[in-house]
């Protein structure tokens, strides 16, 4: 607390004089309090949860009658090395052509697939396919696109050697 501190030096003469006061700030309460504040901050704070985007998994059970998708509403992307994809629709392998990650590339595919299925756009499956020279980041990325362009169906597969001759 605050303390007051008068010194008297034993004159005493006819005129007063304004007593000089001097005063000393005890700042161990303010301390404390600090100190307090920091631990009760600390405790009520929460971390930061970790952002994730889910993916649904498929049941291991057999599905009868098997889910059949026409050619025309499928694309297949195979995710090759220098972040290259090349991309084909339906199973018209001989067809295939080449891109890259950039919204001009990928994105705009996958807008034009969308397009030409016009209503049954929804309906659309991409087959992702990352080869062994792609890497991590180019699945991420891919998976990044796929929630973007809004695909809800789409699955990741081993390329075959068709593919893997043709996306060379």
């Amino acid at each position: 607390m605050a303390e007051l501190q008068v010194q008297n030096n034993g004159k005493n003469t006819g005129v007063k004089k304004s007593k000089k006061l001097s005063t000393r700030v005890d700042l161990t309460p303010m301390v404390d309090l600090g100190f307090l504040l920091i631990t009760f901050f600390i405790f009520t704070t929460t971390m930061s949860k970790p952002m994730a985007m889910g993916i649904n998994l498929p049941s291991d059970k057999p599905v009868f009658p098997p889910n059949v998708t026409p050619e025309s509403k499928t694309i297949s992307l195979i995710l090759g090395d220098n972040n290259s994809i090349a991309y084909y629709n339906g199973s018209n392998v001989q067809a295939t052509a080449t891109t890259n990650y950039t919204a001009k590339g990928i994105r705009a595919v996958l807008i034009n697939k969308q397009h030409s299925l016009g209503k049954d756009a929804k309906k659309m499956v991409v087959l992702i396919k990352p080869t062994s020279k792609a890497s991590y980041a180019n699945v991420v990325d891919i998976l990044d696109e796929m929630a973007i362009n809004g695909v809800k169906t789409y699955v990741l597969m081993e390329p075959d050697a068709k593919e893997l001759l043709a996306a060379n």
